[in-house]
């Protein structure tokens, strides 16, 4: 059979396999998709234990929009024709919740708010800058995460969140409290709670008991502002599936419901080789990529080959975690420098790690097949190439499963 996946935004890679080692071609779930406009329009005039957006509004001395980076599909631009009648007349401005990514380009800025919202509020638009912008301190979490975060924020009279919600590999889940830790935080208050993504509980899926989730509600709490939220669920086309507003607590218990339907997907059986393929925006480098490397985890068998396909189009990203896996022999030595020491970026090495502990991991990307091996990932030039070799190593009864969306598909078996 010919398999062919995304790669990069508008190319295709293709390798021709025996359809007998194929256990799955393993998407998001199919949800029906129904007029999308009609879905946000419904949320909004059904928020969740808020006021309306208009009501929300009134008495306004200006509203702060915090909005995704480019390295989500959030369709910001579609919220936002919604809601034009009810901000018409208020002082708006806009934050870009980037964490400690890098400032969007020109060209992504458009991807984020279209041609049209980029050209009427570029003036007003900032982009958050984790260690050069001017921070206020708000308080400790239980933790000892110390909530610093953007002026802009605490300056901000009103502040509406226009965000997504999907699986988030030590999160739990995207949404919400993410927008302003990581989003609007300082680059310390971000390597303080990412240090919680070493713990186990903190997974992909997983509320209740996860300790960067927790803490992020803990920090959150120290933000004494009226908050109002607007939530989207994509499918596996980016198209909307579902939306939630208000609250910033409820409306995002109410959106991961919708989530799961769409993103926990089953699976027969673990498999011994396993190609899981980033799609755009998510490959833009490898910082964002290695979560296709976490999430296929789950469907890998011990001692079996991971396949990353991720073009990342801007190189690694953030490298603090490319530096740290590169100066160690080993994954167990990168894990025990990590615990000795750790800074923000680290939480990726030590994911990569520990899969590097009882799975091998290779990789189909543009990035520089030195810099993959400096860092335990085997790199190959062409798709063909490394499914050849995987099932040359494994057997040829080895199984293959493909997930399509590895950096939001989170598999599991079926019991």
């Amino acid at each position: 059979m010919k398999l062919q996946v995304p790669y990069g935004k508008d190319g295709k890679l293709e390798a021709e396999i025996d359809e007998q080692a194929v256990l799955g071609i393993i998407e998001p779930n199919e949800v029906k998709i129904g007029d999308e406009t009609e879905v946000i329009r419904r949320a909004l005039a059904n928020p969740i234990g808020s006021p309306s957006l208009k009501e929300f509004l009134k008495g306004a001395r200006d509203v702060l929009f915090i909005v995704n980076d480019p390295t989500r599909p959030t369709p910001t631009a579609r919220v936002l024709d919604m809601i034009q009648d009810d901000i018409a007349g208020h002082k708006v401005s806009f934050i870009i919740a980037t964490g400690i990514h890098r400032a969007p380009t020109e060209e992504e800025y458009i991807q984020i708010f279209s041609g049209k919202y980029y050209k009427k509020y570029k003036d007003v638009i900032h982009s958050h800058d984790a260690k050069r912008d001017e921070m206020v301190y708000l308080g400790t979490s239980k933790n000892g995460t110390e909530m610093k975060v953007n002026k802009r924020g605490v300056d901000a009279h009103k502040i509406v969140i226009i965000s997504s919600v999907e699986p988030h590999y030590f999160a739990g889940y995207t949404g919400g409290r993410k927008s302003f830790l990581p989003g609007i935080a300082a680059h310390e208050t971000i390597e303080q709670n990412h240090k919680l993504a070493l713990k186990q509980e903190a997974c992909a899926l997983k509320l209740k008991g996860n300790p960067v989730h927790e803490d992020m509600i803990d920090a959150l709490s120290t933000v004494k502002k009226e908050i109002f939220t607007i939530s989207t669920v994509l499918d596996k086309n980016h198209r909307i599936y579902a939306a939630t507003a208000g609250d910033i607590y409820k409306s995002m218990e109410a959106a991961v419901s919708k989530a799961e339907e769409v993103f926990c997907a089953t699976i027969p059986q673990k498999a011994d080789i396993v190609v899981s393929v980033v799609k755009f925006p998510s490959d833009i480098d490898l910082y964002q990529a290695q979560k296709g490397i976490d999430n296929a985890k789950y469907a890998l068998k011990e001692g079996g080959i991971l396949l990353l396909v991720a073009k990342c189009r801007m190189g690694i990203g953030e490298e603090s975690f490319v530096r740290l896996l590169s100066s160690a022999s080993s994954p167990k030595d990168a894990l025990d420098r990590i615990e000795k020491k750790f800074v923000v970026g680290y939480h990726k090495a030590a994911k990569m790690a520990e899969v590097g502990l009882w799975a091998q991991t290779w990789a189909v990307t543009d990035l520089d097949p030195k810099l993959l091996e400096s860092i335990f990932i085997r790199p190959f030039s062409s798709l063909q190439t490394a499914l050849d070799e995987a099932r040359k190593e494994k057997g040829k009864d080895a199984k293959v499963l493909v997930l399509l969306d590895g950096s939001l598909t989170i598999p599991h078996v079926k019991e």
